[in-house]
């Protein structure tokens, strides 16, 4: 997986720009929890799928992004957490044990 780090809240307008263009993915990990951890791995094993942009928030180093995304795109704030955001807006989202690269790329294309 080739992540784009997400580590600054004015990155988030950048990010509602691109998706109006290709959707655009955020995961944001908790590095102290294992399932956060079982989650990326089996992201990273997956093969990147084409036509779509994945941001990486590392949420203990950067609370504040993650409040703002909580905020900006009217989602509850869970860890490990998939936020699917087309057109500016959160399409999709999931957590835990339920975030799989197949689901995203099915809802991403919807």
């Amino acid at each position: 997986m080739n992540w784009n780090e997400l580590s600054s809240e004015a990155q988030l307008e950048t990010i509602k720009q691109e998706s109006t263009a290709q959707p655009v993915v955020i995961f944001k990990h908790s590095t102290r929890c294992s399932i956060s951890v079982m989650a990326k791995n089996r992201l990273d094993k997956a093969a990147q799928p084409q036509g779509i942009k994945f941001y990486y928030l590392d949420l203990l180093r950067h609370r504040n992004v993650s409040n703002r995304i909580a905020e900006d795109f009217s989602v509850y704030h869970e860890s490990p957490q998939i936020l699917l955001i087309k057109n500016g807006e959160c399409i999709y989202d999931e957590s835990h044990n339920g975030i799989y690269l197949d689901e995203i790329v099915e809802q991403a294309a919807n």
